[in-house]
């Protein structure tokens, strides 16, 4: 039997009796374990292995907050969000990867990047955790570099109402707003 990779669960009375993965991809692979749970009982439990990512809050010289509207296959329809990328086809650090992805999906700069924590997207189902970056001082002064499947619109919007889109639910990207609410703090200073 496989030594169990999850020491607490252990300590809780899970037991890992074998491991598989339905399926995988770059951004995530499903995995299938087999388990002994705490009342004893043997049965599966499934949850995504996730890769990690980011979010960036673009806060421009002018004060502006960078918004993206994407069109989202997912959906079928566009979304509000903010910057965006995970750790897929990276190697490096939150604060790296925000510099990154700030180029490529809006075409901004930011010398003043500030990792402001992280969050679990969904603790029953998915292991990865994500991250939040404020870009402070963006300058929109190089073309972005998309990916193929990118349908991205630019908006400058002001502080207050990009704070309000994310409490309305008009940024209906929840991780998008969460990053935009986490980072409300440091926001404050600009409307004062």
């Amino acid at each position: 039997m496989p030594e169990i990779e999850k020491p607490n669960s252990r300590a809780f009375g899970w037991k890992l009796i074998e491991t598989d993965h339905a399926f995988e991809c770059p951004w995530f692979r499903l995995r299938n374990d087999l388990v002994r749970w705490p009342d004893g009982r043997i049965g599966p439990y499934v949850y995504i292995e996730g890769v990690s990512a980011v979010w960036v809050v673009p806060l421009t010289t002018e004060g502006r907050i960078v918004l993206i509207r994407q069109f989202r296959y997912t959906m079928d329809d566009w979304c509000w969000e903010v910057p965006a990328g995970g750790f897929h086809d990276f190697d490096g650090s939150p604060i790296e990867l925000a510099r990154q992805e700030l180029v490529e999906e809006v075409g901004g700069t930011s010398d003043d990047l500030c990792y402001i924590g992280s969050f679990r997207p969904g603790t029953s189902i998915i292991d990865a955790v994500y991250h939040i970056v404020l870009a402070r001082g963006v300058r929109l002064d190089r073309e972005p570099h998309r990916e193929p499947s990118e349908i991205i619109e630019v908006h400058q919007v002001p502080v207050e109402e990009a704070l309000e889109m994310a409490r309305s639910g008009e940024i209906g990207d929840g991780f998008s707003a969460l990053a935009l609410l986490r980072c409300e703090p440091y926001l404050q200073e600009v409307l004062r």
